[in-house]
């Protein structure tokens, strides 16, 4: 059984790649609004699966976490414009307090390669 971890820190990794799967961590990245961590947020997604010599397409779960539901609709605007036709992931989307004020999205993928 081999277990390969990218990007080791003191408490996680942001990548762990067991039996052909990515599990990545959850992704955070600062921005002005919804609209822009949004982007940000997706565009790291897909840097760290190109790491691993995976993509958006191979995606087979998301997990969404907003600190406000209202963002939503704004989220989902952007997401449906970024998830490949025919090859959206399961997902799940709920509220949650992040944890600093400033997050206000985190989503959690995990994918094959």
């Amino acid at each position: 059984m081999s277990i390969k971890r990218y990007e080791v820190g003191p408490r996680m990794s942001k990548i762990v790649v067991h039996n052909n799967t990515a599990y990545l961590c959850g992704v955070c990245v600062k921005g002005a609004d919804i609209h822009e961590q949004t982007r940000n947020v997706l565009q790291e997604i897909e840097r760290l699966l190109a790491e691993v010599g995976s993509d958006k397409t191979k995606i087979l779960q998301a997990v969404i976490w907003l600190a406000d539901i209202n963002d939503f609709a704004a989220m989902n605007a952007i997401w449906d414009e970024w998830v490949p036709v025919d090859n959206a992931p399961a997902r799940a989307t709920g509220e949650v307090k992040l944890v600093t004020a400033e997050y206000k999205i985190e989503i959690i993928i995990t994918a094959a390669i």
